[in-house]
């Protein structure tokens, strides 16, 4: 058999099974994974170097699927191929055609979507809300320039999914970083969900995008097995070492190929039964008889293996202090002040960090200056792990989980106001068990006089939405983290590193006065009491704690005892925090620099299933801020004020 028609043979099974799969399953998209089958074929049996035995070694092409619906393809092909699948690695087995039948199914490892956290590693991360996965494939392809190992990444992207913004933010990336050795497929089927694409989705559309953008472009016939191998061919032979463009490959596919009666509108999400199924395969049945002499069972394709690998022991050595590590670089005069803003004591941390330790790579979003995350790109022995992803925030987070799959530690840094836009590419890296360190500068209301536009004022409570969850390690899904001064975030930073999962820090634009020193010993799920007292206790985070100390001495001054705990992460340990608050006979204020929702919501949680009679006052924002010159300004605005707490507390108490 020719090597044309034995690629049709394998394609026209893998739409077999897509169909059978589907319909067990009673769900999912038989005609998109249809329309991708010559690919995937041409891909996983001949083209990438990697190992079914072995598919998530580290010197193996990876193919990420963005167009994550179409899974059903990949699901056959790794049938097919028997690829090792399971939750434990240590018992793994090949998977067959009869797993299949488990599709969609509870107890299954095959996902809906790709989810490499479910048992199925060929995958390195979570794909389906679309537009991501050229994302992860630069941060895949990113970090084996970082440990120079030669390796290919493929990325599967839809024609309607095109339309999502991200995808051109990860175009431009690639253009940006020159990174030659990702390949964008674009399945050109011409439908969507609902209709067909637009026609600014259409095959020839998207080619001339592309050559403006400045890839280098081949158009094929995507169920032509001789012109994908053509293509692909061409992109191995692409010499990464020397400059020139990247390549971008456009498929014009059919979706549904190999049954008329399944073309069209209509079939999206909706996988043929009974008569309609039968009739289905009967079509199939006559297109391998077009395409095909034989089908023998013996077909055999050559797959190149990967390269050995031997693994290096990363560089992971203890810092130094805050205050030894800023006397050694000349910034002592700085730490003499007494005052610090967290964002630049974020920024000392990951030079810090940076030179001792290969694994941690920074991304950020053009404010690098802001975030203090320049101090790590500035620094000769971190600047080639340092990334800069422009103004394009969702791109960022998805190269931070390709990177984080390839065994980085990616710390992700802009204004917190700004990751609201990259909210999706968050869940879904937590979703895919991504080790994502994410940064916020700028946060809260105290920003003042850039106004609302510039303020994170939803993001505790929505990161605070993961802390109530387990992810698949049976840790919180995600953290977050506020310190109160630069001593705290210095460290904290380090535990953000040391700790795998997903962590949030908040850092915020104001210097703030020196609460700890290099001894204090900050933890996830440890919060610190600054003053203990007997009749209430403030609970607050970050600048808060400082405006909550000055309302301590108003307190005082009143003859009201008042515990101040600095609540820094989210979650807390919740048995710890009711014994102080029961000390305080249950008087609770929560103070915050946000909305609603976050560390209030949180304390009223933990009181409310401990059963204990309770009095709770929670301070937030409570209306839309506007511009204001200081911080001391816009948080009387706001009745945030130690004045406010002092009354907040004393109306609790009845004096």
């Amino acid at each position: 058999m020719s090597f044309e028609a034995a690629i049709h043979a394998q394609a026209i099974e893998i739409d077999r099974m897509s169909l059978e799969m589907c319909a067990a399953a009673g769900s999912g998209h038989p005609t998109s994974a249809m329309s991708i089958a010559h690919i995937v074929t041409v891909l996983m049996f001949h083209t990438m170097r990697w190992s079914p035995d072995y598919p998530d070694y580290p010197t193996s092409d990876r193919l990420v699927l963005s167009e994550g619906h179409a899974i059903p393809a990949v699901y056959a092909a790794a049938a097919r191929l028997g690829v090792m699948f399971g939750k434990d690695p240590e018992k793994r087995r090949k998977l067959t055609i009869e797993d299949l039948k488990t599709l969609r199914a509870a107890s299954s490892e095959l996902d809906g979507h790709p989810n490499p956290m479910e048992g199925f590693p060929f995958f390195d991360s979570a794909t389906g809300s679309l537009g991501q996965g050229l994302s992860v494939a630069a941060g895949l392809a990113e970090a084996a320039r970082l440990d120079k190992i030669d390796k290919r990444i493929y990325c599967i992207i839809g024609d309607g999914e095109a339309r999502e913004g991200q995808i051109t933010e990860a175009l431009d990336y690639i253009i940006d970083r020159k990174i030659r050795t990702v390949l964008p497929i674009f399945n050109c089927n011409d439908y969507g969900q609902a209709d067909r694409v637009s026609g600014q989705q259409s095959a020839e559309t998207i080619a001339a995008r592309l050559e403006a953008i400045g890839f280098e472009v081949k158009s094929i016939d995507g169920h032509n097995p001789k012109e994908i191998k053509a293509a692909f061919d061409a992109f191995l032979a692409i010499d990464t070492d020397r400059a020139g463009k990247p390549m971008a490959l456009v498929a014009k596919t059919v979706k549904g190929w190999g049954c008329p009666s399944l073309h069209g509108g209509g079939w999206h999400g909706k996988p043929p039964t009974g008569e309609q199924l039968k009739r289905a395969m009967a079509e199939l049945d006559e297109k391998r008889v077009q395409q095909t002499t034989s089908l023998a069972s013996s077909d055999q394709f050559t797959i190149e293996p990967p390269a050995d690998y031997t693994p290096t022991t990363p560089r992971e050595d203890d810092i130094p202090s805050l205050a030894e590590f800023m006397k050694r670089n000349d910034m002592e005069t700085l730490l003499q002040s007494g005052a610090m803003a967290s964002r630049r004591a974020y920024g000392i941390a990951l030079r810090a960090l940076g030179q001792v330790n290969d694994r941690i790579v920074v991304l950020d979003a053009d404010v690098s200056n802001s975030t203090f995350a320049e101090m790590f790109k500035k620094d000769a022995a971190c600047a080639s792990r340092f990334m800069e992803c422009k103004i394009a925030e969702q791109n960022m987070i998805g190269v931070g989980a390709g990177l984080a799959a390839a065994g980085k530690i990616p710390f992700c840094s802009t204004f917190a106001k700004f990751l609201t836009r990259a909210y999706d590419q968050i869940e879904m890296a937590i979703y895919s068990g991504a080790n994502l360190k994410i940064v916020g500068s700028h946060a809260g209301i105290t920003l003042a006089a850039d106004g609302p536009s510039q303020m994170a004022l939803p993001d505790v409570s929505w990161f605070r939405a993961f802390t109530t969850m387990r992810d698949h390690r049976g840790n919180p899904g995600c953290y977050v983290l506020q310190p109160a001064d630069a001593y705290a975030a210095y460290a904290l930073t380090q535990v953000m590193a040391e700790y795998e999962g997903c962590v949030y820090m908040r850092t915020i634009r104001p210097d703030v006065e020196f609460l700890y020193s290099d001894d204090v010993v900050f933890n996830l799920g440890g919060f610190e009491v600054l003053n203990e007292g007997r009749d209430v206790a403030l609970i607050a985070a970050g600048y808060m704690v400082h405006e909550a100390n000055k309302a301590v001495e108003l307190l005082d001054k009143a003859g009201v005892s008042a515990t101040l705990i600095d609540a820094y992460s989210l979650p807390f340990e919740t048995e710890a925090m009711l014994d102080i608050i029961g000390q305080n006979n249950f008087n609770v204020v929560t103070i915050e620099d946000n909305f609603g929702g976050g560390l209030g919501a949180a304390v009223a949680e933990a009181l409310q299933e401990s059963g204990d009679a309770v009095q709770l006052r929670q301070l937030h924002v409570r209306s839309i801020p506007k511009s204001a010159r200081t911080p001391d300004e816009i948080l009387a605005m706001h009745g945030l004020t130690a004045q406010d707490i002092k009354k907040a507390a004393m109306d609790l108490l009845g004096v």
